[in-house]
């Protein structure tokens, strides 16, 4: 029976492990701030690419099984300080968010629905072993390394302040098992538009033979590890068949499920001949909860004038539909592009043309036209979220979930 107390003290340890991570947390009130005194030139607005450039500070914060969360820090902008067996460079222990800031017309700096991409990165947090934390203070922290760098932020409103929240394992093991080191960091830098020239239509690769997700999997989870086997694939699309992006299929019935990195929408007439906005479901496990698609479900729900739902979509049956004429619209949405229209789908050889148009009354361009209003307030909303709080703009409170 030793083998029984060995396992059983074994599992005591891993409750009481499990409950040190549960409760500690870093605190925004111990931020210590080291500022640059060799800041970087900003950008023109105008050759502003994805990702190209970073601010002048960093947020990065570490945590140890045995110490808890260390104090939140923003420094300059460096390389990260890992040893070479760390976990996340041999096992993918990662995590990450898409966010995004804008200045408004009013001047002032705000994010959209930064709670969302919160609540998000701590459900991902747990399927991938990291430690918990405290989604309102890292929030505070956030906001004050984008004050801190706030003329960062695009002085445009085709521009925003792109900000990548990370979460990595590092402890320096090669054992496969969860981390008891992990370090949280963010990077902030100024984007472009997504469309320099307008919003182009993009074609698609749908092959079964390429799987982005399964049930059980990690598909509805923002981690790297998702992304890294599509990058092949996407090359394959673009340079065998001249396709821009990939529409992921999965099951042998060839549902379709995500466009690219994005999510799928599908705007058209029903079986029942009403018009219908559908867009795959979470509950498969297969598709990520973007941000961009609970807005624009939300908003479609909101204007009352069309059928919306989340359900399945088979190609067999989108098929009928453009063949009957059935199909209205078919575009991706995500943080980066908000909406992204897509004309031609290239499935089992045969060319599916879609129905595209510059009408600005279509559903894809009066999407993106009433997100982008709101993300610059233009159109004022409590999806917006001021990083300097003030008298008209009070200090927003949430409940602790």
């Amino acid at each position: 029976m030793m083998w029984l107390a060995v396992f059983s003290r074994q599992q005591s340890h891993v409750r009481l492990c499990h409950s040190i991570r549960l409760l500690s947390t870093f605190r925004y009130e111990d931020m210590q701030i080291t500022l640059t005194d060799k800041p970087a030139r900003k950008p023109d607005n105008d050759k502003l690419k994805f990702g190209a450039n970073i601010s002048d500070h960093m947020l990065e914060i570490d945590w140890t099984e045995q110490h808890g969360w260390g104090c939140p820090q923003i420094k300059p902008v460096e390389p990260l300080r890992i040893h070479p067996a760390a976990k996340v460079l041999h096992y993918a222990t990662e995590l990450f968010e898409g966010m995004k800031a804008y200045r408004c017309v009013d001047n002032k700096i705000r994010l959209f629905r930064p709670m969302e991409n919160l609540n998000r990165m701590a459900t991902t947090a747990q399927r991938t072993a990291l430690p918990e934390f405290d989604k309102i203070e890292l929030l505070k922290c956030l906001k004050k390394l984008i004050s801190i760098d706030q003329e960062w932020v695009p002085y445009s409103q085709r521009c925003s302040l792109y900000i990548r929240p990370t979460f990595i394992g590092t402890e320096p093991t090669l054992g496969v098992s969860y981390s008891n080191q992990a370090k949280l960091f963010v990077i902030i830098g100024p984007v472009g538009p997504y469309f320099p020239t307008g919003m182009k239509p993009v074609s698609l690769l749908a092959d079964p033979a390429y799987v982005r997700a399964w049930p059980g999997g990690c598909g509805m989870f923002k981690m790297g590890s998702n992304y890294a086997p599509t990058i092949k694939i996407q090359e394959i699309a673009v340079k065998k068949y001249n396709c821009q992006q990939v529409l992921w299929l999965f099951g042998d019935d060839h549902q379709m499920t995500e466009v690219g990195t994005m999510n799928l929408f599908v705007y058209w007439i029903n079986e029942s001949g009403e018009k219908e906005l559908i867009t795959p479901p979470l509950d498969s496990g297969l598709i990520l909860p973007g941000i961009t698609r609970k807005s624009l479900l939300e908003l479609s729900r909101q204007w009352n004038e069309f059928k919306v739902s989340e359900q399945v979509i088979t190609m067999a049956r989108f098929v009928k539909a453009l063949n009957e004429g059935r199909v209205q619209e078919v575009f991706g949405a995500g943080t980066a592009c908000i909406v992204c229209p897509v004309n031609r789908i290239l499935y089992k050889g045969q060319e599916l043309n879609i129905p595209a148009s510059d009408d600005p009354s279509n559903l894809t361009q009066r999407f993106y036209k009433e997100v982008n209003d709101i993300h610059f307030y233009r159109k004022a909303s409590s999806w917006m979220e001021a990083v300097e709080e003030n008298e008209e703009e009070p200090l927003r409170t949430y409940e602790t979930q």
